[in-house]
């Protein structure tokens, strides 16, 4: 075993180890195999689900369990998968279909409007102190669409130099009682790409799931990419 195997175990990445939660993600990795079997959820798992599947985010505001990246992998039983916005119109999506779809710069997008205005604000929204951060951020996206565009598909995180464990950091996607896909968290520009150029599928870190979704099987499907399954890939 090696650190370029296992990252979270390089003496550099522990702080980065600590704050993903990762020895907390380890028992419950293990406690769910002892509840629901070798089956069970792992946190941080990569998914592959469509992109035009999903089309509701998790309302994080709407109740109490704001549901973060690091419950990934847990099983949470309720009415949390409820709680659920349309993903028709959201700023991000609008803003990256005006810029790629209609070709309208992002400096004259609703989003950057936004960003700039939080920034006046002291704030540092996507990491962004100043317009210059804005638009080298922007930049990165371009290169990211062009590449996407280019390969067909979302790279997965074990696939980037910034490799961690799994695929934490990815667009972070709850699984509800029927199989809802419930957007949350970052990655939201990565979703936006995935939709415009409607992807066959994109990899996602797995995030909470509710226990009728297990019941009904409904995380095995997703553990396999169609480049791995037997016949035609269908977009």
């Amino acid at each position: 075993m090696s650190f370029a195997d296992h990252p979270t175990l390089h003496p550099l990445n522990l702080g980065r180890t600590i704050e993903a939660h990762v020895p907390r993600k380890a028992l419950r990795d293990w406690w769910n195999r002892v509840l629901y079997g070798p089956d069970a959820p792992l946190s941080d798992e990569c998914i592959y689900v469509r992109p035009r599947d999903v089309i509701y985010g998790y309302a994080k505001d709407a109740g109490k369990r704001p549901l973060r990246r690091h419950e990934s992998g847990r099983v949470v039983d309720g009415d949390w998968d409820l709680q659920r916005y349309s993903l028709e119109s959201h700023l991000k999506l609008d803003s990256s279909r005006m810029h790629f779809v209609e070709g309208v710069p992002w400096e004259q997008t609703p989003l950057y409007d936004s960003l700039m205005r939080a920034i006046s604000k002291g704030h540092t929204p996507d990491g962004c102190a100043t317009r210059e951060d804005v638009l080298a951020r922007y930049a990165a996206l371009d290169r990211v669409f062009e590449d996407v565009q280019r390969l067909g598909r979302l790279l997965t995180r074990a696939e980037m130099p910034e490799y961690f464990r799994r695929e934490h950091g990815g667009i972070l996607i709850h699984l509800g009682r029927d199989g809802t896909f419930l957007r949350a968290s970052g990655g939201m520009h990565r979703f936006a790409i995935a939709k415009i150029l409607d992807l066959p599928e994109i990899p996602a870190q797995l995030g909470v799931v509710h226990p009728q979704a297990l019941y009904m099987n409904l995380l095995a499907p997703l553990r396999k990419s169609i480049h791995h399954r037997p016949g035609p890939v269908v977009s």
